[in-house]
């Protein structure tokens, strides 16, 4: 029950427009398909540095002190409460395309890891996101860093999927910024559910 509503949880996110999102469109507008390709391998591959910067940090934690983890798990939900108010009262934001200039696949895949590893908001919501789910008796490494790649993998199927239908979804800004509401209202929804259901869920914390 809780891994169907990790994905449930996580496939509403990946489809959530987004930075990321936008910056492999605008990769894909200014260079081609080989250019966006490129980025969305590189943000995957910045995705993976949080998650195993998240696994090894809570980790760590959990090691030192169960109920900081319990804290942890807490404010993570009130977190993603937070995101889900933010998306619902987010206005015109959302699927915006900055241009950018073409530099080459090797230089969209370099940017493309920089873009996510450094995005601060990708740690915060790993961090919040990922204790939510785990399963008390079990090594808790192997178990972040599997939730955490089925999100990128996720994250990184929606971006391949963006590039592939760009020239289609630009041909209409007025629909593209249409849908892209609707799936931001959708996912401002599914965040507050899930973080209400988390902060009053019982928790079971490990060992």
């Amino acid at each position: 029950m809780a891994f169907i509503a990790f994905l449930i949880a996580a496939i509403v996110l990946a489809i959530t427009p987004g930075p990321g999102l936008a910056y492999v469109v605008a990769r894909t507008v200014a260079g081609g398909r080989s250019e966006g390709m490129a980025s969305c391998l590189g943000t995957a591959v910045g995705g993976l540095v949080h998650v195993a910067a998240a696994a090894l940090g809570l980790s760590l934690l959990i090691a030192r002190s169960a109920t900081l983890f319990s804290v942890v798990k807490y404010v993570g939900a009130a977190y993603l409460i937070y995101l889900g108010v933010r998306l619902l009262f987010r206005e015109g934001e959302a699927g915006g395309v900055a241009p950018v200039a073409s530099h080459g696949a090797r230089r969209a895949f370099r940017e493309g890891v920089l873009v996510e590893a450094l995005n601060v908001k990708t740690a915060l919501f790993f961090l919040a996101f990922l204790p939510q789910f785990v399963s008390p008796g079990h090594a808790l490494i192997p178990q972040l860093a599997m939730l955490g790649s089925i999100c990128v993998v996720l994250n990184t199927l929606v971006d391949v999927g963006a590039v592939l239908a760009a020239s289609r979804l630009l041909k209409s800004s007025a629909a593209r910024v249409a849908r892209a509401r609707m799936l931001t209202r959708t996912s401002g929804v599914v965040m507050l559910a899930l973080g209400g259901y988390l902060a009053f869920a019982r928790r079971a914390i490990p060992n």
